[in-house]
């Protein structure tokens, strides 16, 4: 029993350092089924994994074909074997047709991974295309709250929910392959164990054997398909969050009837005017109400973005500062004048894509200001 344990031990680490070399693209030192390569039996023969087609490929954000994202996955053949009437053959027969269950459904669950990315795909490049179409229109210049580009945001909302919703199936997805991947490791562990029942005949072990090297390459593969489906759920939650994020951009942007951030030079050319882009230690941004329907928003988009760049957990302090000039009265009027100022930077800053969690709003006075003022602080 100790020479065929040894034995057993030897192929097994030989067929685990092949899956090995196989996984880090490397010519593969036996004959073995690659996740998405030919079905083969034959163990002695040396191939190389085929990664065309693979799970492991992004899908494609806008436009192109998703015929690549098609995955395939080949079953191992669990070989049947003779019944030789003994107790442990018939132990045999059950583990053999649990693992003949563990690859139909590794192979439908490779089906559903396949599905998944297609549909993923398909929304991700409809969500594009409507960005594209908003951003293009802003760009040359539109009415403000465009009813067309509105249908188009809803459009692009649309597709985003469906991203985040093939992000839910793909979880639900990796609980069942986690399920598989324990089932598969217990029968492996009633496989070792089963080596040691007597009454045991040789060709009982030779079926063990088998069954037991065919198990271990099942492991392998679900495995990998577990890290896929792992991969496909970070990658698509760090996109839809980054692209909710620029929804609410658009959504502000399609309000006002202009694209934010879009021209060259917008800070340094708003800074004349009527807003103000200070220096370090000083407000962010100083936004004057000398005038009906101040034109802050790009200015403003400009100052917070380069601002999040270089600091992007930063929060933001906005101050209502009302002039002291003149009576009692003048100045609590000129102090709710500046409050309700300040509500509107604050609403163009969650518009923007800014939390609200990260905003706070202060009141000041200044006797120097001529009119109501807003001063944004980064903090």
């Amino acid at each position: 029993m100790s020479g065929h344990s040894a034995s057993r031990r030897l192929k097994t680490g030989l067929f685990l350092a092949c899956m090995l070399t196989a996984s880090l693209g490397l010519a593969a030192c036996s004959e073995i089924d690659s996740m998405f390569g030919d079905e083969t039996s034959d163990m002695s023969a040396s191939s190389a994994p085929s990664p065309a087609g693979g799970a492991g490929e992004a899908p494609p954000l806008a436009g192109g074909s998703t015929s690549a994202l098609v995955a395939t996955i080949t079953p191992v053949a669990i070989e049947a074997g003779p019944d030789t009437g003994t107790g442990v053959n018939k132990t045999i027969q059950t583990l053999r047709g649990q693992m003949s269950g563990l690859e139909t459904k590794l192979a439908a669950n490779a089906q559903r991974l396949s599905d998944l990315r297609n549909a993923g795909a398909q929304a991700a490049s409809a969500y594009q295309e409507s960005k594209a179409r908003i951003t293009t229109r802003l760009q040359v210049g539109t009415t403000k709250g465009n009813p067309e580009l509105v249908s188009e945001w809803n459009s692009a909302q649309t597709s985003l929910d469906s991203l985040s919703g093939n992000i839910n199936q793909l979880g639900a997805l990796g609980t069942d392959v986690t399920a598989d991947s324990s089932t598969a490791h217990f029968v492996l562990d009633q496989i070792s164990a089963t080596f040691n029942v007597s009454g045991a005949v040789d060709e009982d072990h030779r079926q063990l054997s088998l069954l037991e090297d065919e198990t271990s390459q099942t492991i392998v593969l679900i495995d990998r398909l577990l890290g896929e489906i792992s991969s496909d759920v970070q990658r698509q939650t760090a996109y839809v969050a980054n692209e909710r994020s620029g929804l609410t951009v658009l959504a502000s942007a399609i309000k006002n009837g202009e694209l934010y951030g879009g021209t060259p030079g917008i800070a340094a050319s708003a800074a004349s005017g009527t807003i103000q882009l200070s220096s370090a230690g000083t407000p962010l941004v100083v936004v004057r109400f000398d005038r009906p329907n101040v034109d802050y928003q790009q200015a403003l988009y400009a100052a917070l973005n380069q601002a999040l760049q270089s600091r992007p957990n930063a929060s933001f302090e906005v101050v209502a500062v009302a002039p002291t000039r003149g009576n009692a009265a003048s100045v609590q009027i000129a102090q709710t004048t500046a409050r309700r100022h300040a509500q509107e930077v604050v609403r163009s800053m969650t518009d923007m894509g800014v939390p609200a969690s990260r905003v706070n709003v202060a009141s000041s006075t200044d006797p120097a200001a001529a009119a109501s003022e807003v001063r944004v602080f980064v903090r």
